[in-house]
């Protein structure tokens, strides 16, 4: 297997693993255990990077890659995919500033950014192994 064609299972295995993170982060905000918080979201952003970098090398190689699917499923995919392009794109600085009030120890102010970077950036993440799996398993 070259590495072009192990890159999308890869890729929704590191999405897989950011979602699972931020969802332990989460737990593990809420239980209090600030350590565990903190260890889940810099594993959650080490993976994220490494799949940003692994998803602008493959298409950077491969170019577009068109989905085979027809009938219903064609207006599902692009409403997911769409979706999640648009998000991903925002979820970025949103991200970055959420990352930032949380180093320079302002807590309430990540606490209230991250009313709206923890739903993003798990949809992102979540629907970027759906969008694997349909382009890669589901309808090849």
């Amino acid at each position: 297997m070259d590495i072009i064609s192990f890159l999308p299972p890869l890729q929704a295995g590191l999405n897989l693993t950011a979602a699972v993170l931020i969802i332990a982060a989460f737990v593990f905000v809420r239980r209090q255990n600030t350590w565990a918080h903190k260890a889940c979201m810099v594993a959650a952003l080490v993976v994220s990077s490494l799949f940003l970098a692994s998803y602008l090398y493959y298409h950077n190689q491969v170019g577009y890659v068109p989905f085979k699917g027809e009938g219903l499923i064609r207006p599902v995919y692009f409403t997911v995919l769409f979706s999640h392009i648009l998000l991903a794109i925002v979820v970025v600085p949103m991200i970055l500033v959420t990352v930032g009030a949380a180093i320079m120890d302002r807590v309430k102010l990540h606490q209230r950014l991250t009313h709206w970077t923890l739903p993003v950036w798990l949809y992102v993440s979540v629907t970027g192994v759906l969008i694997y799996l349909f382009g890669f398993h589901l309808y090849p």
